[in-house]
């Protein structure tokens, strides 16, 4: 009886603990189940929060190549503008040429040369000089006679270097740069300050963002226009007053060989006349022969270019002055300077007459001529003296 009554109490019991335990694995099976399901959702968010990083990081890096890019192809705008100008330039040149080589074929060929086209062709010309005319003020009529005069200003700076004044401006401040390669131009108020001052006295310190190569520039307009040391045929227009550059251009054909011989730095020499800026250089194509082009010192764009009889064989300098090239030349150890090479643009002046010009009382070499339009005078830097040729100037024919 006793074991009977045990029995009914035991089976109760063994079934409560059966379920419990059943329980407990099924909670233990959920709670494995949602340590899983967490353990890959935190991997997951892991990886999407690594993706977006590795997003942002992408799109900086291709932000930083567009803002780059682009503004890679608005420093380049002037020089394909400038490029495009010249490469037209250039065709309409070269056609000219074929055209008239078509029609002054050798006899033997058997092809008459039409009469129409050559009057045709004498009309192109003429009227080709009459834009560079309007182009170019036909009222300028004065040419380079004779060097009347020398006066050594003051001896100061390297061998090489550059001093002018600005002859588009009525200020008479003297501006010197000193050295073939150098960032900084000294600004003095007026030509007895310079001369009273030693190297840096008294004058103003003006630091270029980018250096400059050769002696060949020129202060013109309030701008400084300058060949880029390192770039090839780089011309930085740099506004003085405001320190800044405004703009620069690419010289077709110019940087590869100096453009004279006897000064090697200066690769493009930069001159200002009566009819504004004009760049100097000579090119391997044609013999080394000097070329010259005017440019349009407010877009810094080629308004024409001109391939010269002059050589840049023993030759140190060159200027321009009433639309004309005078050519310097001297020997490779230093001489008596000479004028012996004279372009016109306008071949109103027949270089045939023009007597060889000295440059008297000076033995030595130019590292650079500047012609000053306004006071008709030449700033020359020789052997590091800063002098100033007075000239004698007459009608052209």
């Amino acid at each position: 009886m006793v074991v009977l009554q045990l029995r009914f109490l035991l089976v109760p019991f063994l079934t409560s603990i059966m379920g419990a335990a059943q329980y407990m694995m099924q909670d233990a099976a959920l709670m494995n189940y949602i340590d899983r399901r967490l353990l890959s959702l935190e991997k997951r968010l892991e990886k999407c929060n690594q993706d977006i990083l590795d997003y942002v990081e992408e799109f900086r890096d291709f932000s930083k190549m567009v803002l780059s890019r682009l503004a890679g192809l608005n420093s380049y705008k002037t020089e394909v503008k400038s490029e495009v100008h010249n490469l037209l330039s250039r065709i309409e040149r070269a056609q000219r040429d074929i055209d008239y080589i078509g029609s002054a074929r050798d006899s033997n060929t058997c092809i008459e040369v039409h009469e129409d086209l050559v009057k045709q062709q004498l009309f192109e010309e003429v009227e080709e000089k009459k834009k560079l005319k309007l182009m170019l003020n036909a009222s300028c009529d004065h040419m380079l006679a004779g060097v009347k005069s020398l006066k050594v200003v003051k001896k100061t700076g390297d061998k090489h270097g550059s001093w002018m004044k600005d002859p588009g401006k009525k200020h008479a401040k003297i501006y010197l740069l000193n050295g073939s390669v150098n960032d900084v131009i000294l600004e003095f108020a007026n030509i007895m300050t310079f001369m009273e001052s030693n190297h840096t006295a008294k004058a103003h310190r003006i630091t270029l963002p980018f250096p400059w190569e050769g002696t060949g520039h020129v202060v013109y307009q309030g701008f400084l226009f300058y060949h880029r040391y390192g770039s090839l045929n780089e011309i930085i227009k740099f506004n003085i007053q405001k320190r800044k550059i405004t703009d620069q251009m690419q010289l077709p054909g110019a940087g590869r060989i100096p453009a004279y011989q006897l000064s090697p730095s200066t690769k493009i020499d930069l001159a200002a006349d009566e009819q504004g800026l004009w760049a100097i250089h000579a090119e391997p194509e044609i013999g080394g022969k000097i070329v010259i082009t005017k440019i349009n010192h407010i877009t810094m764009s080629v308004e024409h270019t001109w391939d010269t009889s002059c050589n840049s064989k023993d030759a140190e300098a060159a200027f321009m002055a009433c639309n004309t090239l005078y050519v310097v030349y001297n020997f490779p150890s230093g001489g008596i300077s000479r004028v012996q090479c004279v372009y016109d643009v306008l071949d109103a002046v027949n270089t045939y007459e023009i007597p060889i010009l000295h440059f008297p009382k000076w033995q030595g070499s130019h590292s650079t001529i500047h012609y000053n339009p306004k006071e008709k005078q030449l700033f020359a830097w020789g052997d590091g003296s800063q002098i100033i040729y007075k000239l004698h100037t007459k009608q052209k024919a």
